[in-house]
């Protein structure tokens, strides 16, 4: 089992090769939750996410002869950079096998650090079954990317710089894949206080560790589907699955929705950019409920490219309310459109989008179909809309 000692050992080796990422008081998700709430930036880490701690100390606690045969890992992104970076730091060649789902920033990113890209496979564990092949056949050493102590160590040195900069911290929300990062940061954490309590956050598509946890053994889940790519893990560690069972205080899920809804939140009120799988440490703030604390959330990675971003932004207005879109049938006379527009004005909706065909309409002859997409400032706002243009006349379907 990891030890604290371990932990401090790791922080040792990765002093001058990772990032500092201090607290981010968030005065807005304290405002909107009831806790103080503080997010631990690792989105701002070098490689963009935590990983390279990991990784880094993994590596470095190799002989130099296993260096020199040449490494291998399975990842969805993250670790793959990670272990990219610190096997060139380390000046050791590195191969990496990644699902063919993977955002391309990630496959681009590790190329750029020097190591070798294999494509196999939609999800992570059908990368990791290849990585493991190519192990065998090509004499590599692999780099899980959680379920090694070593690794889980380098991850459990977040906990240090949480407890060093809040020593009353009264939760650490982590985001839960395979379970290294919270493997490692709850062994550091009850080291250095019993009281703590340690979350994890899974998304509902891939409740790994919870599952695991519920029946008491590692299970293999029969698939997963969720945004949340970097954590999009079947099995869970054997060494994590004992650490997690024994430190951690609970496992809470969330869904896509919400985090598309956490995503656009961090993006308005801290300008921070998180991946999907980065924001489940946040998206757990609503369901937490309990005394007031001190609660430091963990961001664990930015890794996105800008066509998800600008999807995760437009589907995070709607779930904020903050796009309404509907559609009405308008009988086919002068005036009522002018009329809807009025409507929306009065009540300040801002139309952003509006398509007026007669075509969509059942009755072409005498009607016409409206579809109106507006700006809106909430679900109250909303509500006032809708029962103002049923006041008026139009009885309206919502689109979204």
């Amino acid at each position: 089992m990891v030890t604290i000692k371990d932990i401090e050992k790791a922080a040792e080796r990765l002093r001058g090769i990772i990032s500092p990422t201090p607290l981010i008081h968030s005065q807005h998700f304290s405002d909107e939750y009831g806790h103080d709430v503080y997010i631990k930036p690792e989105n701002l880490q070098i490689t963009g996410a935590f990983k390279i701690r990991g990784a880094y100390n993994m590596i470095a606690s190799l002989d130099d002869e296993t260096r020199a045969r040449g490494l291998i890992a399975s990842s969805a992104g993250n670790h793959a950079q990670g272990v990219a970076l610190a096997a060139k730091l380390l000046s050791a060649k590195a191969t990496i096998v990644m699902p063919k789902t993977t955002p391309l920033i990630k496959t681009e990113g590790t190329r750029k650090l020097g190591a070798r890209v294999v494509l196999a496979g939609d999800i992570y564990d059908e990368a990791y079954a290849e990585a493991r092949r190519l192990e065998e056949a090509e004499g590599l050493r692999f780099i899980h990317p959680f379920d090694d102590e070593a690794v889980i160590a380098g991850q459990g040195t977040i906990a240090l710089e949480i407890l060093t900069e809040l020593p009353d911290c009264g939760t650490i929300l982590v985001p839960v894949g395979g379970g290294g990062l919270i493997s490692g940061i709850a062994i550091a954490a009850k080291a250095i206080n019993p009281q703590i309590r340690v979350i994890g956050v899974e998304p509902e598509g891939a409740p790994t560790l919870k599952n695991s946890i519920e029946h008491r053994c590692v299970c293999e889940l029969p698939r997963v589907q969720t945004i949340a790519d970097g954590v999009a893990v079947r099995r869970a560690g054997d060494i994590t699955f004992e650490i997690v069972k024994k430190y951690v205080d609970d496992i809470i899920t969330v869904s896509d929705y919400e985090l598309m809804e956490f995503f656009l939140m961090l993006l308005e009120r801290h300008k921070l950019v998180a991946e999907n799988a980065g924001v489940l440490s946040l998206a757990a703030l609503k369901k937490l409920g309990g005394t007031p604390q001190k609660i430091v959330s963990v961001v664990s990675g930015g890794n996105i490219d800008v066509l998800t971003i600008s999807a995760m932004i437009d589907q995070g207005l709607v779930n904020r309310g903050r796009v309404f879109c509907f559609s009405v049938e308008l009988p086919d006379r002068p005036g009522q459109l002018l009329d809807v527009a009025r409507i929306l004005a009065d009540h300040n909706a801002n139309v952003i989008k509006l398509d007026h065909n007669q075509f969509k309409s059942i009755d072409r002859l005498h009607r016409v179909h409206l579809e109106v997409t507006t700006e809106t400032n909430g679900y109250e706002h909303i509500r006032e809309i809708t029962e103002a243009l049923k006041k008026g006349g139009y009885e309206i379907e919502k689109v979204y």
